[in-house]
């Protein structure tokens, strides 16, 4: 389907519509069940260092890394994945582009 520059404009059928919405929520329940990891797991480790260590202390660095691979992949479900705003837009400038240049080459 991306490969087809005219298929913008055509209406998406029943099952596409159906293909595209079940990707996207399941890219968007992907995040929550990665969200939901993270914090139950810094938690917990947060938890045995202060309480159960004794004389250890929590250690800021894996909850960090962690938390910037959780803000990667909302950044590539929310803002860059399929159906995200931004991505369409990409999409719909290249299959524009790719149009001009098609008719570009086939005409006079």
């Amino acid at each position: 389907m991306a490969d087809k520059p005219s298929s913008r404009t055509q209406p998406l059928s029943a099952d596409e519509m159906d293909r595209i919405a079940r990707k996207r929520a399941g890219s968007k329940l992907g995040w929550f069940i990665h969200a939901a990891a993270f914090t139950g797991i810094n938690l917990v480790v947060f938890a045995m260092s202060k309480y159960g260590f004794g004389e250890r202390s929590w250690s800021v660095i894996p909850f960090l890394g962690w938390g910037l691979g959780l803000t990667l992949h909302g950044v590539s479900v929310w803002v860059l994945g399929a159906g995200g705003g931004l991505r369409e837009r990409m999409v719909q400038k290249e299959r524009e582009r790719l149009l001009r240049e098609q008719d570009r080459r086939s005409g006079p």
